[in-house]
């Protein structure tokens, strides 16, 4: 396997420099391990040479569409949908997507510029850049843009990294950026076998299987049956590019392994530093086509929060990546699935290497223009420990100034996570500079924390924040619960997938049951007439609380709202206390929750949320969304001296979709 062990030794294991060749419209760059060739000035990536096949990216695509960086974005200053951008059709989004801002465009980034910006033996730096003027209103996205590609000697990939700028003049037009992303079309005769995660690995069905002629489309276009396979073994199948996203914590490497040649490509992310929404934000990553993506930027799982927004002459600039495109191989007669294990041992070199050294462009800090936090974080919740208990596994992290929990929606800048050790004890390394509030939450425990105190990273700074205390939400003592307080769905009931829509993957992997199709629809069988209800010391959340309250299918095909039922007993109700009752929801789609108090038909609810979520994790089979917390104040005057019952209604039912999947519920008594 062709790999390298450390930054510091490139250049060691191969006697053969970086050679540099600038054609008319391509570039090529090559090490003597691999070659890879660029359009010029466009800057998309139209092949890759490795260990003896002449191209890895889909020779039968057109050159602009095999690796490229792309860009969704809307103007915001009424001016609606834009022009073609440079002769690449204009891509709208699906209407069904509620992720998707409306009237965003799908464009390809093709520079207009190409620059030599290192070139020697042990490193070459290639810049492809589009600037964007005012007579450009309409055509562009009004962005700077400046895409890098990196290839060191006796390095078996290459990286790349963008800078993407906002000038701060009042001719520059506001705007929303959709979703950003460099995308790679691999050969569809040679790479089947497809990676993600350790318990989401498998041989993939081939992007002639999604067709209409031999798939079904179901009810999101992305998801399709299977029905006339080339290979019969996926007759049946559902596949879904939504069944394999990830969450940026566990999404540092992906791709897809070729067996004739024995070949992987990969996609290595060495840090989370650049993406958005924080450790939980799901994305994209591979799928059939054999497609391999770093995204950036994103709506998915959280809908129209995480889509940044600049407004007129706002000033803004960020550097994306860089990534690693990692190739590896094994000699013949060797197992080629042992190459995911090499790119995992590859992603861990890469990881430590961070922040790379190597990157010529001043927007990108070294490691010593970069500053340092660490500290301890304990928890206290008096109601559970008389002392102030070590967390163990809680992330923590820095992101830009903001309300408590803002983290989870900041999509403009930089975040810098990490997790506490058994003790309490973290460190946040590798910082750039700027002022941040220092956020955390700890799994097992309601809320969010933040540090009112703003903290200024300066190069070279090593700040000890100290023991910080996080105080969980708590009124008093525990009455009841349900669930646990982890951010996600997955402790509830996940139902059996319908036979008729499965991937086989999935079928033996009770921690990835929610990533199969259709089990919105188990509701209605599990519950045709009334709804669930759920009795406090009888019942058991793992199965008796369906992981999401959805629509009930009526016999005419429409949906109706539900409404569940929390019963329990209570003895010495205080009538002049109140109660406070804790929801955390795990995820929402354009749904509601109302609560109501020992009287179902009461015209107004205790309380609502209103109309909230646009994450659509149900359709896209995940546990989770945007995280949500209510407190609840329940007065002692609607309670009853024994039997009691808690009414949440989901009245929302345009689509079977519009729903809500919850966290962890807890009625505290009184202080």
């Amino acid at each position: 396997m062709h790999s390298r062990s450390s930054i510091n030794e490139v250049g060691l294991m191969s006697p053969i420099g970086v050679r540099l060749q600038i054609e008319d419209h391509h570039v090529v760059i090559d090490n003597g391990i691999l070659q890879v060739t660029l359009s010029k000035p466009e800057g998309i990536v139209t092949g890759i040479r490795y260990n003896g096949l002449d191209n890895v990216l889909e020779v039968l695509n057109d050159e602009s569409d095999r690796g490229y960086w792309d860009i969704v974005w809307s103007a915001l200053d009424g001016s609606g949908r834009t022009g073609p951008d440079n002769g690449v059709p204009e891509v709208p989004k699906s209407p069904n997507h509620p992720e998707s801002p409306r009237n965003a465009l799908s464009r390809l980034i093709k520079a207009t510029s190409f620059e030599v910006v290192v070139e020697s033996e042990g490193l070459v730096e290639v810049s492809f850049s589009r600037p964007w003027d005012p007579s450009l209103k309409g055509k562009f996205a009004p962005l700077n843009i400046d895409k890098r590609f990196i290839l060191l000697r006796g390095c078996s990939g290459f990286y790349t990294y963008a800078i993407y700028e906002h000038l701060g003049s009042q001719e520059w037009q506001a705007f929303s950026l959709g979703e950003t992303r460099v995308a790679f079309k691999l050969r569809k005769d040679k790479f089947h076998y497809m990676a993600v995660a350790d318990d989401r690995r498998r041989y993939m069905p081939l992007p002639d299987d999604r067709r209409p002629e031999r798939g079904q489309p179901l009810a999101y276009p992305e998801a399709v049956l299977l029905v006339n396979p080339v290979e019969p073994e996926f007759k049946g199948e559902v596949d879904d590019k939504y069944q394999y996203t990830c969450e940026n914590r566990n999404l540092m490497v992906h791709g897809w392994i070729s067996n004739d040649p024995s070949i992987g490509f990969w996609q290595i992310t060495p840090s989370d530093e650049f993406r958005t929404g924080g450790p939980l934000k799901q994305n994209l990553c591979s799928h059939v086509g054999p497609t391999c993506l770093a995204v950036f930027v994103g709506a998915h799982y959280a809908g129209d929060d995480l889509v940044p927004k600049f407004g007129q002459g706002e000033p803004w600039k960020k550097v994306f990546g860089p990534v690693f495109i990692y190739m590896n191989s094994v000699m013949d007669g060797q197992d080629s699935l042992t190459l995911w294990d090499d790119a995992k041992r590859q992603m861990t070199i890469e990881a430590s290497s961070w922040p790379y050294s190597f990157p010529a462009s001043e927007d990108f800090p070294k490691p010593n223009q970069r500053g340092m936090v660490y500290g301890k974080l304990l928890v206290r919740d008096r109601f559970i420990n008389d002392n102030d208990m070590p967390t163990n596994g809680a992330y923590i992290g820095l992101a830009p100034p903001g309300e408590v929990g803002s983290w989870q929606r900041e999509c403009k800048d930089y975040q810098f996570w990490t997790k506490t050790d058994e003790n309490g004890v973290f460190s946040i390394t590798n910082i750039r500079t700027g002022n941040y509030n220092l956020y955390a939450w700890v799994s097992g425990f309601l809320g969010d924390y933040r540090n009112d105190s703003l903290i200024t990273i300066i190069p070279g700074c090593n700040i000890n924040v100290g023991s910080l205390v996080y105080e969980p939400p708590r009124n008093g003592p525990t009455l009841w619960e349900i669930g646990i307080p982890d951010r996600s769905a997955a402790e509830f009931y996940v139902p059996d997938p319908n036979p008729q829509f499965v991937n086989k993957l999935f079928l033996d992997q009770p921690q990835n049951k929610f990533r199969q199709y259709g089990l919105w629809e188990k509701y209605g069988e599990l519950y045709p007439q009334g709804d669930l209800i759920y009795t406090i010391g009888e019942s058991d959340y793992s199965k008796d609380w369906f992981y999401a309250q959805v629509p009930r299918k009526k016999e005419d095909k429409s949906y109706e709202g539900t409404t569940w039922q929390i019963k329990f007993k209570l003895e010495n109700v205080q009538l002049r206390a109140t109660y406070k009752l804790r929801i955390a929801l795990a995820g929402a789609s354009l749904a509601e929750l109302q609560v109501r108090v020992n009287d179902r038909n009461k015209p107004r609810p205790l309380f609502t949320t209103g109309l909230i979520g646009r994450d659509n994790a149900i359709p896209r089979h995940g546990i989770h969304g945007l995280y949500w917390l209510y407190n609840v104040d329940v007065s002692g005057t609607l309670l009853l001296e024994g039997d009691n019952i808690i009414y949440f209604t989901q009245p929302r039912s345009q689509s079977p979709f519009q729903a809500i999947m919850y966290d962890y519920i807890r009625l505290e008594g009184p202080n």
